[in-house]
């Protein structure tokens, strides 16, 4: 098989598996909140109801420092009037990244209710103690590997990983109170916010949140 016929192969293949193949919930743009914040929770609750695997996950993307697109799954900290928080450690390829750039986006998707949720905005780092309380909040295991500051590095031994985080963990549970000064807490502060409600016609509904100097106001856009 040439190239050709292995790419049209693949094609088709794709283009067969199927989607939004069980029954999908309806989005009425006249009836939304006023705030994203609200609809977005609504959105959640709804997916956590339902039973669907990691609804808080989401896609961060940033940009390097070179401009270049990055991106990666995290777990959704928190939301209320001030914005979308996430949590990293300031030494990880993000934390840099955001240092430079300070503006990212988030993204949710919830394939079983043909959901998703995009998020643009400036990035703030938290207090001192906020950042605190979330390293804290965090397993013996996570606060330990956050500790030796080697996230993203390259890895010649997993011996020599294992005992440094080894030496690590026994430092945590020596001083639980022991905070790593880098971890941060971010949060996210979106400019706007889209909810994107597919349709098994494919005429999806997507419903745009922009904020503006009095609050926000919403805009339907074509699918």
């Amino acid at each position: 098989m040439g190239d050709g016929d292995h790419d049209r192969t693949v094609r088709e293949w794709l283009r067969g598996i199927e989607v939004f193949a069980g029954p999908l919930p309806e989005l009425a743009p006249e009836q939304a909140p006023a705030d994203p914040v609200r609809l977005f929770m609504d959105w959640l609750s709804e997916a956590v109801t339902a039973g669907l695997r990691d609804p808080h996950a989401m896609t961060l993307s940033t940009v390097d420092e070179a401009g270049d697109p990055d991106a990666r799954v995290l777990i959704l900290k928190g939301v209320d009037a001030s914005g979308w928080q996430f949590a990293g450690h300031g030494f990880s390829p993000k934390g840099r990244q955001l240092a430079v750039h300070p503006s990212a986006a988030l993204t949710f998707y919830w394939p079983e209710h043909g959901r998703q949720v995009r998020l643009r905005g400036p990035v703030t780092p938290g207090s001192a103690q906020h950042n605190a309380a979330d390293f804290l909040g965090r397993s013996a295991t996570a606060r330990a590997e956050s500790l030796l500051a080697r996230q993203s590095q390259y890895l010649a031994d997993t011996a020599e990983r294992d005992q440094a985080l080894e030496k690590s963990l026994a430092l945590v549970e020596s001083e639980p109170s022991l905070v790593d000064s880098a971890w941060t807490l971010y949060t996210l502060a979106p400019t706007e916010v889209e909810f994107w409600q597919a349709a098994k016609s494919r005429v999806h509904t997507r419903l745009r949140y922009e904020r503006t100097d009095t609050g926000w106001e919403r805009f339907q856009l074509w699918s």
